[in-house]
This record gives structure tokens, C-alpha cells and sequence, in this order.
């Protein structure tokens, strides 16, 4: 009898390891909430409307002090993620270029992509937000125009981007509120914090910078 008792647990126990294993051998879902689309006074559509104008990334962007060697660092990082040299470089000049046109830390933007979409172009989550930084289609009906695909790099950056400084703005540079604006869960700290969290993982090493900076420093 007693082993019969005993027994449940270790079943129930079997069985929710079972699902975690389940669970972590899945492939990652998008994890973009619904943002919620709010009454937007004429004079913020303009600038919303002025700020996803497109502007690609101008001539000798990456040669830029600082931008070199981002993206350098960066992209060891992301190399198993983007096995493709080229197609790394351009999404994250992208990503640099957007995020600081926006006034936005480029590694927050990171942040962003590694939670919304785990870095893959065509995500679309449950809610229907879509591509790298799960931008949901009514900002297209609001401030764009019906040529933009949300899923084309520099336009779902673009978006992503201006969205959040929309946001930024909104809560006064409260970057916590602002994350759960952008994922439509404000006043949840889960979202926020997985975002700052994996935003730290692309953290550059300040001994390595160190060093490049004194190597550079000598040679001149």
C-alpha cells in the first residue's frame, strides 16, 4: 500500500519532466504580445509619418568611428545565427543605423529582436505581429502606406524602431513602461525584464575593448 502511494508522485514528477523536456526541445514561438492600437493625435501621425520615411543606410555607415567595431564584435556574436557573412553585416548595420536614428541603444534593439522573434525574419507570432521585431500590421494602416512589408529588414526595423521611441517618449524614457507598451503587457515585469536580460547577453567585453582601443591608440 505504501508503495502504491509512493509511486504518484514519481509519476507526476516523470510526467512534468516530460513536458519541460518537451517544451525546451521546441522549436522558439514568437513571444510579441498584442500592442495595443490607441487613438493617435494628427500632429504624433505626422511624426510617426516622417520618421519611417525611407532612408537606407547611408554610403560608409559602417567605416564610422565606433560603427566598425560594433558590428565587428556583434557579428562573432551572431555568426551561428547568421551563417551568412554578408546578410549578417547588412542586418546589423541596419539595426545600428535604425536604432541610433532613433535615439535608441542599438543593444536594447538587439534585446528586443532576440526576445520578439529569436532573429528570424518571417516570425509571426499568435497575435499577428510580424518579422524581427514583431511589428503588428495596424501601424501600417495608421502611419504607412500599403506597399510596406513588414517582413523587408529595413522596414520592420524602421518600424520597430520608431514604435519604441514612441513609447520611450510616452512613458518620459521610462525604458521598463516602454517595453511593456511595445509588447502590450504594461504594468507586467516579465516582458521587460526577459528583454534587459537578454539584451546583456550582447554586452560588449570592456577588457577586449580595452585592448582594441590602446592597439588603436599605439598604431596612430
Amino acid at each position: 500500500m505504501q508503495e502504491h502511494r509512493l509511486s504518484r508522485p514519481r509519476t507526476k514528477f516523470a510526467a512534468l519532466a516530460l513536458l519541460v523536456a518537451t517544451a525546451l526541445a521546441a522549436p522558439l514561438a514568437a513571444r510579441a504580445g498584442a500592442q495595443v492600437e490607441e487613438h493617435l493625435a494628427p500632429s504624433v501621425v505626422s511624426g510617426l509619418q516622417r520618421s519611417i520615411a525611407d532612408n537606407p543606410v547611408p554610403q560608409g555607415y559602417v567605416e564610422r568611428p565606433g560603427v566598425r567595431q560594433w558590428l565587428a564584435d556583434m557579428s562573432r556574436r551572431l555568426a551561428s545565427r547568421f551563417p551568412d557573412e554578408e546578410a549578417r553585416n547588412e542586418f546589423l548595420a541596419t539595426v545600428h543605423y535604425e536604432a541610433t536614428r532613433a535615439g535608441l541603444d542599438p543593444l536594447l534593439v538587439l534585446g528586443v529582436i532576440h526576445h520578439e522573434s529569436n532573429f528570424r525574419k518571417y516570425a509571426v507570432s499568435s497575435a499577428d505581429a510580424r518579422g524581427f521585431m514583431q511589428v503588428m500590421p495596424f501601424w501600417v494602416r495608421l502611419i504607412g502606406t500599403r506597399d510596406q512589408n513588414l517582413f523587408q529588414l529595413r522596414t520592420n526595423l524602421r518600424y520597430g524602431c520608431t514604435i519604441l521611441r514612441h513609447y520611450l517618449d510616452l512613458e518620459n524614457g521610462d525604458v521598463y513602461r516602454a517595453l511593456g507598451r511595445y509588447n502590450g503587457s504594461l504594468g507586467q515585469p516579465e516582458y521587460p525584464m526577459a528583454v534587459m536580460a537578454a539584451m546583456k547577453r550582447y554586452q560588449p567585453d570592456t577588457s577586449v575593448v580595452a585592448v582594441r582601443t590602446a592597439a588603436t591608440a599605439t598604431a596612430h
